[in-house]
């Protein structure tokens, strides 16, 4: 018993074979958007940094300065209560952070005498006005920064 090949019809095969042809570029094209599309909602989702330094304290907008130590879990907290509020305010007011063990974070401390997982609001002169252990809310500390405006007497707590 002898096989024979089977006979394909090049036709056939060719019918099969074209759409899918055609359709590769749009698959692509879309496969690409929806990469691109990830890519831009996760850049957007990831916080907005902090600065460390601190000689923005007393230009004009009151601040809120957090003693980040990366050793208490409420920091992580504070920090994302600090970027909702930032979200909702903007650029209104500075949001800075004076990190534990970091020679400028050891300046901060020692010149307010601060705790770590403290935050410390600054009047727009530079005042301390109060300070409160974390975690601070981003409505409490939206709250807080507005009466930093009104605030100027510069009776740290």
């Amino acid at each position: 018993m002898t096989h024979k090949p089977r006979y394909e019809d090049p036709t056939i095969k060719q019918h099969h074979t074209e759409p899918t042809a055609r359709r590769s570029p749009w698959v692509k094209l879309g496969v690409l958007a929806t990469l691109v599309l990830a890519a831009v909602m996760v850049f957007n989702a990831i916080p907005k940094g902090f600065k460390t330094t601190h000689e923005e304290i007393g230009t004009g907008k009151p601040a809120v300065v957090f003693v980040y130590d990366p050793n208490f879990t409420v920091s992580n907290a504070q920090t994302e209560q600090m970027n909702e509020a930032r979200r909702q305010i903007g650029d209104t007011a500075l949001f800075l952070i004076a990190r534990v063990g970091s020679p400028t974070g050891e300046e901060f401390r020692s010149r307010y005498r601060a705790n770590s997982a403290e935050i410390l609001l600054f009047s727009p002169s530079g005042q301390l006005l109060e300070r409160d252990r974390a975690v601070r809310s981003a409505g409490n500390i939206i709250q807080w920064l507005q009466s930093a405006g009104a605030n100027t007497d510069g009776d740290a707590r």
